[in-house]
């Protein structure tokens, strides 16, 4: 699942992924602060607002960022959190929430900046179209379509923007929407795919798909399952918005695959798997999509438990980061080989509890981490040269925050 979903055997039974944590409530913080907001505090788009420098006496940016949360749970928010932070110091503040969105766990931003996409991760699976008006005036919702399963974990835009991609973790099945150029709207669903072979895992009840992905020469989107171990590789008919599988790569049981990143030249992939606590580099061949897995590889953390979650990597080819829930920490990896080669450098804390979801600043100077039981987010400055991770400021504390979008 995506919030803790999937986390070890027979994890996927019911809606116990998203309740698997027990969480205890978190205090709110500011971050949502609800429509009563005050107006000044409740701009988000539009260009970035030049604001006090910072203490090297260099000008500081403010840009907006949004976070997912579970509405549904105790110490839950009641809607996408709106923020902005310090591009020059990493310093998040509140601006408030887009309400009425249910269990928007994870985010993506469209390729023309005007629209946000929020799964609704329910028994009836949703997806969410949030515009961003120019001037700084609030989101607005557009409208939800139901992705003909239930509990939608991950969703993607295609790069040319025409097509919504989501992923239903508790039917294991991968859905497509059509988008309207003009809007950004949601058409109805187009095509739903279940993920019935390969036979589930070790442990596990079924199918259960996690991510849903375009590869880098857009040729092929992939779709990763955890419940039975299998990347699989589709077509997408980018007239109609159909699906057709073309090929699956086999992970080892149990292996329980969560998230794949690609290098950015295309040729390999990164697969975290979430059941047996490893890393995979795999080759991609661009023509057939088929993914060629690696052997597994140490995430750093040592013999405890722990749910590799998110894997992030850097535009230049040269570091991947990987967030680990049960150490609470993120690995640094150095690539090596143009990419077909990782070699562990650290592990890092993260400053709070299940770090599920990460994700760089367009610039990639700073690294965002949500830390889902802790109820923070954490960020750190991203040393270009080496890849190192320092710690910015104090943990900016919001309510269950599992997904962070900075723009």
């Amino acid at each position: 699942m995506s919030a803790g979903r999937g986390m070890g055997a027979g994890a996927g039974a019911g809606l116990g992924r998203r309740h698997f944590m027990g969480v205890a409530a978190v205090g709110v913080a500011g971050l949502m602060v609800g429509d009563g907001a005050p107006a000044q505090d409740r701009r988000l788009r539009g260009a970035p607002q030049e604001v006090t420098p910072d203490g090297t006496g260099s000008p500081s940016t403010r840009r907006p960022l949004f976070l997912g949360t579970y509405t549904s749970q105790e110490g839950g928010g009641t809607g996408v959190g709106l923020g902005a932070y310090d591009t020059a110091r990493g310093l998040i503040t509140a601006t408030g929430v887009v309400a009425g969105v249910a269990d928007p766990s994870y985010l993506a931003l469209a390729p023309s900046g005007r629209t946000v996409y929020a799964v609704d991760e329910r028994e009836e699976g949703g997806v969410t179209a949030l515009a961003l008006p120019p001037g700084g005036a609030p989101p607005k919702v557009l409208g939800t379509q139901s992705t003909g399963g239930a509990g939608p974990c991950h969703l993607s835009v295609h790069p040319r923007g025409r097509w919504l991609l989501s992923a239903n973790y508790l039917s294991g099945s991968v859905a497509v929407h059509p988008i309207d150029p003009e809007s950004g709207a949601l058409g109805e669903r187009a095509d739903v795919v279940a993920h019935t072979s390969p036979p589930p895992g070790p442990g596990q009840d079924g199918p259960h798909a996690h991510q849903i992905i375009t590869s880098p020469d857009r040729r092929h989107v992939l779709a990763v399952d955890l419940g039975n171990d299998t990347v699989y590789t589709y077509r997408l008919d980018e007239s109609a918005g159909r699906l057709t599988q073309v090929s699956y790569a086999s992970l080892r049981p149990g292996a329980g695959p969560r998230h794949l990143t690609f290098h950015p030249s295309g040729a390999f992939a990164y697969l975290a798997n979430e059941v047996d606590n490893t890393l995979v580099v795999c080759g991609y061949e661009r023509r057939s999509g088929r993914l060629t897995p690696g052997a597994p590889q140490s995430t750093g953390t040592g013999a405890g438990t722990n749910y590799p979650a998110q894997i992030l990597v850097t535009r230049n080819g040269r570091f991947a980061y990987l967030a680990n829930r049960g150490h609470n920490s993120l690995t640094r990896y150095a690539m090596e080989a143009g990419g077909a080669r990782l070699r562990l450098l650290d592990t890092v804390p993260v400053g709070g509890d299940f770090p599920r979801g990460i994700a760089f600043s367009p610039d990639e100077r700073l690294l965002f981490a949500a830390n889902q039981k802790s109820g923070t987010v954490t960020v750190f400055s991203v040393d270009a040269a080496t890849g190192a991770l320092a710690r910015v400021g104090e943990p900016f504390a919001a309510p269950m925050p599992v997904c962070v979008l900075p723009v």
